[in-house]
């Protein structure tokens, strides 16, 4: 009753901490299993809110390690064990202290490592009792510095939990897997069979969870397969994962395609799919790919024809097509392609399939305009000149402003510009890269490299990390501003007059700015422009907690629109102490060559009191001096 006591107070004061140091290392020898269980556990909320006392029981991880090997191979209390299972709550509360006690020590994990091996390879999982064990084993290992095949171990229980029939257990071995893929991808990747498996799962959480361990591990090497495997998955999933399903998709199909044919023929059946489901750049990417493939746009167009002819419902279907055939609709009458199965189109089908879509009650005002340009596109491409004139006619008295508006000019073009309307309607040119804009890419690459060499990147593979985060902010960035030059002050010009020579004003300090709070944890943000850098903006994430609990396993991730070049060091820690202590800070580079408007989206991952957060959030409010 003492030692609970003493847990409660340690709780309400953190600062009483030191005068229960000595007696805890005292009661560490008692065999009587409530004052050895309530010692452990006071021990553990003492170095969870106390440096010193971290420091002061690392001293004693050799007796721990002892009182947990005897309880393994012994039995320390025959009347506590559980299913064959020796007393599995001491089992669990001393590996809890282990791994507080092991994380960021390099000497206490090198102590307890030979005891973690032989807990886990001795276990019995035919009950709760040795999972719950074997659970808390595999999250010690994970945490400290483990030896790499221990941490391999550690990920094939976790794979001999996913075939558990215990919907729970397969759960929680998803989550923990997603933990460990950034670390310990290969091992990880050795069960994937496995996973995609948890795909088919009628239970909505499991599948979500194997979904995003699914594309997390896919990579250059099994993206085909892998790629298949989530389309079949998305044909039958639920409506709430089709949106995650299909990004994931495209995001993975856009790192990883071995070829250019691979990464359109994978959108295109996305699109077909769940096309209502797609992000809103999907469309865009769509055609810039097939744009920069010449050699694939009657190949792209028969198959965007095809697709279109059966449904017209999928909107962003509906304006790929619409876009490819207006830009190379006459390759549709060109014969047949050796790519495809042949195809025999006539003029009068064209001109009818993209009247239908105009005419049609699914088509949203966006996919009319894209219609209606690619009928014009094709007056200078087909000879249906007469028809074409007669439908842009009729919509210029249509409702909807926008789609009127294109049709005037539209016309205008026909009547008034008619000797123009071949060169303003040819095709779009493919992007050449060559002459300023190869010099410009060269200098951002040699700032990029620059910043590499200023600040190494951390082992741990960043990028992955950002797998579920990269297309939330891939929309296309705003054009950029420039800040308007200041008008001379009467000083400054008589400097000028003068002759005289003038330092630069030094630059107005950035104002830092309050970003995330809740249940007493904060995210502040810090911003610093280097003078000789000034497309280099240095953020510094800084966290802090003023709860009475601690902040354990947080994460802090970020993404940037594609014209940032976006680089993340490692963070000081993943625990941000209870009662203001010290904060966890994480520093982001971002070269903003074009000095266009920021956008950050950050997502955080935490546990506290107890449960698992995960908040995701965008800034949109970040000082103009952080960009200008």
């Amino acid at each position: 009753m003492a030692v609970l006591t003493a847990v409660h107070m340690i709780r309400k004061a953190p600062e009483l901490s030191d005068i229960f140091l000595p007696p805890c290392a005292q009661l560490l020898h008692e065999h009587h299993h409530g004052i050895l269980l309530g010692t452990i556990t006071l021990i553990t909320e003492l170095c969870e809110r106390s440096p010193a006392a971290l420091k002061h029981f690392r001293k004693m991880v050799p007796q721990l390690v002892h009182i947990l090997r005897t309880v393994v191979t012994t039995g320390y209390s025959k009347e506590h064990s559980i299913s064959g299972v020796s007393d599995p709550f001491l089992q669990v509360q001393i590996l809890r202290l282990l791994r507080i006690l092991g994380r960021n020590h390099e000497e206490s994990s090198e102590t307890m490592n030979d005891l973690l091996a032989q807990v886990a390879t001795n276990t019995d999982t035919s009950r709760n009792a040795g999972n719950a064990v074997l659970f808390e084993t595999v999250l010690t290992i994970m945490d400290i510095r483990s030896a790499a095949g221990l941490r391999v171990l550690a990920v094939n229980i976790l794979g001999r939990f996913l075939l558990n029939t215990d919907r729970n257990i397969r759960y929680v071995a998803l989550t923990s897997l997603l933990r460990l893929v950034q670390s310990d991808h290969s091992a990880v990747q050795r069960h994937r069979p496995t996973v995609v498996e948890c795909l088919r799962e009628p239970d909505g959480s499991l599948s979500r969870r194997a979904l995003e361990l699914s594309l997390a591990l896919v990579n250059s090497s099994n993206v085909q397969a892998m790629i298949q495997e989530l389309q079949g998955f998305l044909e039958s999933c639920p409506p709430d994962l089709q949106a995650d399903c299909a990004s994931g998709i495209l995001l993975a199909a856009e790192r990883f395609a071995p070829t250019k044919r691979w990464h359109i023929d994978t959108t295109l059946r996305v699109l077909t799919t769940a096309g209502t489901h797609v992000r809103d750049d999907a469309v865009a990417s769509l055609t810039q790919l097939i744009g920069g493939a010449q050699e694939l746009h009657a190949y792209s167009v028969r198959r965007l024809y095809s697709a279109l002819a059966e449904d017209i419902s999928q909107q962003p279907l509906v304006q790929a097509a619409t876009w490819c055939i207006g830009e190379y609709g006459d390759l549709l009458l060109e014969g047949s392609c050796e790519e495809t199965e042949p195809l025999q189109v006539e003029e009068e089908e064209v001109l009818a399939l993209l009247e239908r879509v105009l005419q049609s009650h699914m088509s949203l005002p966006a996919t009319r305009g894209y219609a209606l340009t690619a009928l014009v596109k094709l007056s200078t491409r087909l000879r249906g000149d007469n028809r074409i004139r007669q439908v842009v006619s009729i919509y210029r008295s249509c409702l909807d402003v926008e789609l009127q508006q294109r049709a005037v000019e539209y016309n205008t073009l026909f009547q008034k510009y008619d000797h123009m309307r071949a060169a303003i309607l040819e095709k779009i040119p493919l992007v050449e890269r060559g002459g300023s804009q190869v010099d410009e890419e060269a200098k951002e690459s040699k700032e990029t490299a620059q910043l590499s060499e200023a600040a190494p990147v951390p082992t741990e593979p960043q990028a992955s990390k950002l797998l579920d985060l990269l297309d939330l902010l891939d929309g296309p960035s705003g054009d950029a501003q420039h800040p308007r030059p200041l008008d001379p002050t009467p000083g400054s010009a008589l400097i000028h007059l003068l002759n005289l020579p003038c330092a630069p004003p030094p630059p107005a300090p950035i104002p830092n700015l309050k970003v995330f709070e809740r249940e007493g944890l904060q995210l502040d943000l810090s911003f610093v422009r280097p003078p000789g850098t000034p497309t280099l903006l240095l953020i510094t994430v800084t966290a802090t907690n003023t709860s009475g609990g601690d902040v354990t396993h947080f994460i802090c991730q970020a993404a940037v629109p594609k014209s940032f070049q976006l680089q993340l060091q490692a963070p000081s820690g993943d625990t941000v102490p209870a009662q203001g202590g010290l904060p966890m800070t994480q520093l982001l580079r971002i070269l903003n060559p074009k000095k266009a408007p920021l956008r950050l989206k950050l997502r955080l991952t935490y546990n506290h009191f107890g449960q698992s957060v995960q908040e995701i959030f965008e800034v949109n409010n970040l000082p103009v001096e952080a960009w200008q």
